[in-house]
């Protein structure tokens, strides 16, 4: 063996020439996460929580018999579940502009929930308030930073 061949050998820590400008080995920054984005995923994730809470309280509530409107108990746990799978599944999704929207019919969804229990409409006007701030200071924010990215000030 010759002296080149063992320059990239594993016994020898040095480098093969060239090895440093491979593509591999110079990592591109990563850009920068939106921070309505951010935002939105902490609102969604925290209402996944108490929507899952509420569901349990909807179905603990209801009587045994017939439900809310006629419906059986458990009705209550099957929608909640329903809307939680929506919650996780517009988290995923927000890479995407459209999942926004998604999350603002989650917010109207959660808000109508007031119909089964009248707490339910403190819980969806929280979180509701929630969303609407996140959106606006969210948006704001990324504006200003790509401003700034882009050597402009900010308007």
């Amino acid at each position: 063996m010759s002296a080149a061949d063992e320059a990239g050998s594993p016994a020898d820590p040095t480098p093969a020439p060239g090895a440093a400008d491979a593509p591999e080995a110079i990592a591109a920054p990563a850009a920068p996460r939106s921070v309505r984005r951010s935002l939105a995923s902490i609102v969604l994730g925290f209402e996944t929580i108490v929507v899952f809470l509420a569901a349990l309280v909807i179905w603990g509530l209801a009587p045994t018999e017939n439900g809310t409107w006629g419906l059986p108990p458990w009705v209550a746990l099957a929608a909640g579940g329903v809307i939680i799978l929506l919650l996780l599944l517009t988290i995923a999704l927000l890479r995407f502009r459209w999942a926004y929207g998604l999350g603002w019919a989650i917010q109207a969804v959660v808000l109508a929930a007031g119909l089964l229990n009248p707490a339910m409409y403190v819980v969806g006007a929280l979180f509701g308030g929630m969303w609407i701030y996140c959106m606006i200071v969210g948006a704001r924010i990324d504006r200003e930073q790509a401003a700034a990215a882009a050597g402009k000030e900010p308007t």
